[in-house]
């Protein structure tokens, strides 16, 4: 499905939205069209507008940073780049009964919390194999040391961006972050969370 870069008010990327709520959000005077995508035009029986590739809303929207803040599934497979960190395998190297699941490197039974420097992506078996232990009781350590993502990573890291909407990425958060996101090139199909639009 085709989507649409929705920005807030200051320029700041928030979130992908189907082309037909992009349109809608324009016609109802609650966004204007920045870009568009080729030359293609949407008509209706009393409108022709634009496809649109990029949308700005004309009132800021705040999001909430207990939003920016929160360990997902979705977001912490991102961050660790779809691969086990203890095996180091991705989900086309896991067996079919395998899936990628949430560790805690202190297990929450023994006071570990659903933090970012305490969980780590890891396949159903490493993670059934380490149970209920900590890394130093049965030698399995993450591939690299947890952290939170900045929020730029958090939300981008399962869009797909095409080369227009790719340079807001670049102009706001700049060169490495989009680097980072590895540029216009797709992820892993995943369950996204959005960033909400109230509109």
């Amino acid at each position: 499905m085709v989507r649409c870069l929705a920005l807030n008010a200051s320029f700041e990327p928030l979130t992908m939205v189907p082309v037909r709520r992009a349109l809608r959000l324009v016609i109802e005077g609650k966004a204007e069209i920045v870009e568009a995508e080729g030359g293609d035009v949407v008509r209706s029986a009393h409108l022709v507008l634009p496809k649109p590739a990029i949308i700005r809303l004309v009132k800021f929207v705040h999001v909430p940073r207990r939003f920016r803040r929160q360990v997902t599934n979705t977001f912490l497979f991102a961050r660790d780049g779809y691969r086990c960190q203890y095996c180091h395998r991705s989900p086309l190297e896991l067996r079919s009964r395998e899936c990628l699941t949430r560790d805690h490197l202190v297990p929450m039974s023994r006071g570990g919390g659903n933090e970012w420097s305490n969980v780590v992506t890891a396949c159903s078996s490493c993670n059934t194999r380490k149970g209920n232990r900590l890394p130093a009781e049965c030698g399995m350590y993450p591939l690299t040391q947890p952290h939170e993502p900045h929020f730029v990573h958090l939300t981008w890291a399962v869009r797909r961006l095409t080369t227009t909407q790719s340079k807001y990425i670049r102009l706001f958060y700049g060169e490495a972050a989009l680097r980072a996101l590895g540029g216009v090139q797709a992820a892993p199909r995943a369950t996204l969370e959005r960033v909400p639009v109230h509109c």
